[in-house]
């Protein structure tokens, strides 16, 4: 089984399980770390409408009412492939808000690779980059697209990414 997860040990937990970033977009993980510092897990029952999960785990939902969109990929550099599945999830995130739709984005702690895809929604609803990766920051946590990788590909536009990114040899 393939990690999609890379182990940032000195990057604290999320405070919350998960966090509105703009209206009716949330964004959140499997675990979130309590003011003790004890990892909790979470689970989704059917408090958003679409559940969009980059990372998976058995029994953390979500619950039978939630559409559950599921597409793994790694915390670490991504393809071309990858990139254009982002901008999908994004473009589908951004459709089930203009239908009134809750929906949360979420990956392991929800910093990451939730925060890629909400940015790039945030972008396709009119922000520039770094003020969609401001917005994730103050919404979720100060660490949240902490992965400079996935910053660049943002500065860049994923499209321009995804063409740099298959040039790698």
């Amino acid at each position: 089984m393939k990690k999609t997860r890379r182990r940032d040990r000195d990057v604290p937990g999320p405070s919350s399980p998960w966090d509105e970033i703009a209206p009716g977009l949330w964004m959140g993980g499997h675990y979130w770390t309590d003011p003790a510092g004890e990892l909790w897990p979470v689970v989704v029952e059917d408090e958003f409408d679409l559940v969009i999960s980059l990372f998976t785990r058995t029994g953390h939902g979500p619950g039978p009412r939630a559409e559950h969109v599921v597409a793994k990929m790694p915390d670490a550099a991504l393809t071309p492939d990858q990139l254009h599945t982002v901008q999908r999830l994004a473009r589908t995130a951004g459709l089930a808000l203009d239908s009134g739709l809750t929906t949360l984005v979420r990956c392991h702690s929800g910093y990451n690779r939730s925060g890629l895809v909400v940015a790039q929604c945030l972008v396709d609803r009119g922000l520039t980059p770094a003020e969609a990766i401001a917005r994730v920051r103050r919404g979720r946590s100060p660490w949240a697209l902490h992965n400079e990788a996935f910053t660049s590909y943002l500065a860049a536009g994923l499209d321009i990414a995804a063409l740099l990114v298959g040039l790698d040899p």
